[in-house]
């Protein structure tokens, strides 16, 4: 199982990124996709959740209102869109694919399938 996350980059404070996952078709049918985030000195965080089955997603209240995750299923990929981004949002961002109930949707223990992280820094 192979996940890719890519897009990271340096962003202003206020600016906005698009982080993509790209995954196999075999994933995106059957395996919710998930965003975590590690910032420096910090435990990895859920961020986001996208479900197979109906396409609901869930975020963390940090980033709620601002991050918008979507799929495109002709392109087999996961996004992460990210506006008004801040210092806080700093880390190195995750996509991670699990089939799990909707209780344990922020658990990393729920996701087998990680890709390799993508760095967002926000700063001025």
């Amino acid at each position: 199982v192979q996940l890719q996350a890519c897009g990271g980059g340096l962003v202003q404070p206020g600016g906005y990124l698009r982080l993509s996952c790209a995954a196999s078709r075999f994933i995106l049918d059957y395996y919710a996709i998930g965003w975590f985030r590690q910032a420096p000195g910090k435990e990895r965080e859920w961020v986001s959740c996208i479900s197979s089955d109906d396409d609901s997603t869930d975020y963390v209240d940090s980033v709620k209102g601002r991050f918008t995750i979507s799929r495109d299923n002709a392109k087999n990929t996961v996004y992460l869109q990210m506006n008004s981004l801040k210092p806080e949002d700093t880390a190195v961002y995750y996509c991670a694919a699990g089939r799990f109930i909707a209780s344990t949707r922020t658990y990393q223990s729920a996701y087998p399938y990680w890709g390799q992280g993508t760095l967002v820094t926000v700063s001025s």
